[in-house]
C-alpha cells in the first residue's frame, strides 16, 4: 500500500504541475496548444497565484535563452516523466515489494524499493534533459511556435511516421517483453546491495526507455504542452505494458503512420509531390 501511495503522490504531483503549466496559458490561447486542447478552453479558467505563474509559465526563445527558460522547460519534461512513466512502472515496483517481503521473512538484506525506483527514474530524467535540449533547439531553429507546437505539418507528419514505424521493430518488442515480465528479472537478478539494486533499476529504466521513447517523442508532433495527448499516451503505454501480444502495439503504429501520412499529404511539400501546389 505504501508503494501504491508513494507512486500515486509522485504521479499526481507531475500532473498538478502540468495542469498549472496549462493554466498559465491564457484561456483563449489554450486551443493552440495542439489537437484536443480546445477541450480545455471551454470557459474562463481559474487564476493561479503570481509566484506559481512564474514557476509554470511556458517560455520560448522569443524572450531569449536564459536560466529561467531552461529551468521551466526542464521542469515541464520532468513532470511529464513522473506523470506518464511512473504509472506504467507500478507493476515493477509492486513486484519488487512482494519479492522483498519474502526476502525479509528469510532474514535477507533488502534494499529499499526507493533504490530501484531511483535508478529507473534516473534514466527518464536523463531523457527529460535530452528532450529539453531538443525542444530549445527546435524553437531556436524556428520550427516550434510560441505554443510549442510544430509550425510545419511536414515536421509533425515525419515525427508521427517515425514513431509509428518503431512500433513494428524487434527492438520495440524485445523491450516491451522485458517490461511485461518484471518478476522473472527481479527474482533472477536480485541484488542485496543498494548499488546493485540501483544498477538493476537503471537497466529496467533503459528497457522502459527502449519501449516508450518513440511514443514520448510524439509529444513534439502534437504539442509539447498538450495534456490531452499526454493522458492518451499514458493510457496507451500502460495498456501496452500490462497486455500481451503485438496487436495493440501494431495498432498504435499503424494509427500513427496513417496520421503522419495524412499530415504529409496536406503539407506544402506533399501537395507539390502530388501536383496540387
Amino acid at each position: 500500500m505504501l508503494v501504491y501511495a508513494a507512486t500515486a503522490v509522485a504521479v499526481l504531483l507531475g500532473w498538478a504541475y502540468l495542469g498549472a503549466v496549462v493554466l498559465a496559458v491564457p484561456d483563449a490561447a489554450r486551443a493552440t496548444l495542439g489537437p484536443g486542447m480546445n477541450l480545455t478552453a471551454l470557459g474562463a479558467g481559474p487564476s493561479i497565484p503570481a509566484f506559481l505563474l512564474a514557476l509554470c509559465a511556458p517560455t520560448t526563445l522569443a524572450t531569449g535563452l536564459d536560466a529561467a527558460t531552461v529551468a521551466v522547460t526542464l521542469a515541464m519534461w520532468v513532470a511529464m516523466v513522473f506523470a506518464m512513466m511512473l504509472p506504467s512502472a507500478l507493476p515493477m515496483f509492486t513486484t519488487y515489494s512482494d519479492i522483498a517481503a519474502e526476502a525479509r521473512r528469510k532474514q535477507m538484506r533488502v534494499p529499499s524499493v526507493l533504490v530501484l525506483a531511483s535508478g529507473y527514474v534516473s534514466v527518464w530524467i536523463a531523457f527529460a534533459v535530452a528532450a529539453t535540449a531538443a525542444q530549445l533547439l527546435l524553437v531556436w531553429l524556428g520550427t516550434l511556435s510560441p505554443a510549442m507546437t510544430p509550425l510545419a505539418p511536414a515536421l509533425s507528419g515525419t515525427t508521427l511516421i517515425a514513431a509509428g514505424a518503431y512500433q513494428f521493430t524487434s527492438a520495440k518488442y524485445a523491450c516491451l517483453v522485458r517490461c511485461r515480465a518484471p518478476f522473472s528479472i527481479l527474482f533472477t537478478r536480485w541484488r542485496t546491495s543498494a548499488h546493485g539494486m540501483y544498477r538493476l533499476g537503471l537497466e529496467e529504466g533503459l528497457f522502459c526507455l527502449g519501449c516508450c521513447w518513440a511514443l514520448m517523442v510524439v509529444m513534439f508532433a502534437v504539442g509539447v504542452m498538450n495534456v490531452v495527448w499526454m493522458a492518451v499516451l499514458t493510457v496507451l503505454m500502460v495498456a501496452e505494458k500490462t497486455g500481451s501480444g503485438r496487436a495493440l502495439t501494431w495498432g498504435i503504429g499503424a494509427g500513427l503512420i496513417a496520421w503522419g501520412g495524412l499530415l504529409l499529404a496536406v503539407s506544402e511539400p506533399g501537395r507539390r509531390l502530388m501536383g496540387l501546389a
